[in-house]
């Protein structure tokens, strides 16, 4: 049962053939087995678990039969939740025990989900691997030598080794998708402000947005019929109806004009992954879509207006990390510098301290004209090419990644590792969602495509996702040493 979908096993509860005691017992048993292995999760909350799935079986029995009650979880380490410790994968909070929930956590509690801990993450969800957590890289399912990406890495690692049944995760420039690409699972990041970002601990805060990761497109829509919605608490939060997103996912596509961006499959693409796009391609024309080749003139300088203006928020959000108020101290400071200047330095880890440091330049007297507001001004371009095209498609495809996994330890240089996101930085700058779904496999490692779609189209995006794996068997395909159940 634990390979199953969410709908598959919502189903199953219903109809009486397991209970979620049971199944997230199993699942528990997974997480005992293989987290060493995989270092997928960084707490795991047994008792609590296994609590709230005899609550969600005694609600079931009363006749509830809401989609997500009795459903095993893991949440990123990123959002808060109460008396659970909420490290963000950094010595800075590994003690930190918030006394709130996230919204969207607790809008999945009210849903009946069970939480089976907190997943591994980048340090402050800062990186592509998961090689920058205080508490060490997760490994990749189909390959324990070679990284999950990140920075929900943790997150997409419990998905596809089966520790879990879905997680949630964030996405500041492709935290959800990449890692979703590399360990071959569904990985949704919903429009910016289509669900709140109240709890959950802030990297850039014009950029963050939660979404979840999950075996298919019809369950990313299930959980986002949950997480999304106005929220008060958070003055980014979107005031627009939630429409039931899995009410559309067998729309016909006949007619659907996809736009194919000619700077996603240029030089530095695999020619493997192009080849895994290419017959993807062929899969949505069967299904009568039209494939037109569109322009995305700025979106070569997504990555580094990225570079500017994520750190730059970082630095701000990251300074109330002092000593004082909660989170790491240093040992007997010498007085109130020493202080803060010793555990800011022992408390985050070095990709933290050098992103700091370059948003706090940027946003410095005589560089802040220079470097943060022309990289705002950039950012708007890239948001009118995004415009243009929705013009004259319904979403845009490509690649999600360059390439497949690489090798844990084997990209030690920054530049190099920034650009991993590069395909999809530029949606996070536009505010836009996109989906990233596995569609075939280059040297037996997953192949993720990317589909994006216009303001608030989530329901579009989940459709198009959700007819190829009515239509293919990626989705299904298992990484061989973690297919059995313990």
């Amino acid at each position: 049962m634990i390979e199953k979908t969410v709908a598959e096993i919502t189903a199953a509860l219903n109809a009486g053939d397991i209970s979620s005691v049971e199944l997230t017992q199993a699942y528990l048993d997974r997480i005992i087995r293989f987290n060493d292995d995989l270092n997928a999760f960084i707490t795991v909350c047994t008792d609590s678990a296994l609590s709230q799935a005899k609550k969600a079986d005694e609600k079931r029995a009363k006749g509830d039969t809401s989609p997500l009650l009795g459903i095993p979880l893991a949440h990123k380490d990123i959002f808060c939740t109460n008396g659970v410790t909420t490290s963000c994968g950094s010595r800075m909070l590994q003690n930190f025990v918030a006394p709130y929930d996230a919204t969207i956590v607790e809008k999945l509690y009210q849903a009946g989900v069970v939480m089976l801990g907190k997943t591994n993450m980048d340090e402050f969800a800062m990186g592509s691997s998961n090689e920058t957590s205080y508490f060490g890289p997760a490994k990749n399912p189909w390959d324990t030598a070679r990284v999950p990406g990140g920075s929900s890495g943790g997150s997409a690692v419990a998905v596809a080794a089966d520790l879990c049944a879905v997680a949630t995760g964030t996405d500041t420039g492709g935290s959800i998708r990449q890692p979703a690409a590399f360990c071959g699972i569904t990985g949704f990041k919903p429009s910016y402000g289509r669900v709140s970002r109240w709890g959950m601990i802030a990297f850039a805060s014009s950029l963050d947005q939660a979404g979840s990761l999950s075996k298919t497109a019809e369950d990313a829509a299930l959980m986002t019929n949950v997480m999304a919605g106005l929220d008060r608490k958070d003055s980014t939060s979107i005031d627009k109806p939630v429409e039931d997103y899995t009410a559309s996912l067998s729309n016909s596509l006949d007619g659907l004009k996809i736009g194919i961006p000619k700077q996603h499959f240029a030089e530095g693409l695999s020619s493997e992954v192009e080849q895994a796009i290419r017959e993807a391609l062929v899969e949505y024309e069967n299904l009568g879509a039209i494939i037109k080749e569109i322009d995305l003139p700025n979106n070569h300088l997504s990555v580094s207006v990225y570079y500017v203006i994520a750190p730059a928020e970082a630095s701000a959000n990251l300074s109330r990390y002092d000593g004082v108020r909660y989170g790491y101290r240093c040992e007997d400071p010498a007085d109130l510098e020493d202080m803060y200047k010793r555990t800011r330095s022992e408390g985050f880890g070095e990709e933290v301290k050098r992103r700091i440091m370059v948003g706090t330049y940027a946003l410095s007297a005589g560089f802040y004209d220079a470097y943060y507001r022309k990289a705002q001004k950039i950012r708007r371009l890239i948001k009118n090419d995004f415009v243009d095209a929705f013009k004259e498609v319904d979403v845009i495809i490509g690649p999600t990644s360059p390439h497949t996994a690489f090798e844990i330890g084997s990209k030690t240089d920054p530049v190099t590792m920034y650009l991993e996101d590069i395909y999809t930085i530029a949606v996070n700058l536009a505010g836009l969602p996109g989906i990233s779904i596995p569609v075939g496999t280059a040297e037996g490692l997953p192949v993720g495509m990317h589909i994006v779609g216009n303001d608030f189209a989530e329901a579009k995006v989940l459709n198009v996702a959700h007819l190829f794996q009515q239509q293919t068997d990626w989705h299904r395909f298992k990484p061989t040493a973690f297919e059995k159940e313990s």
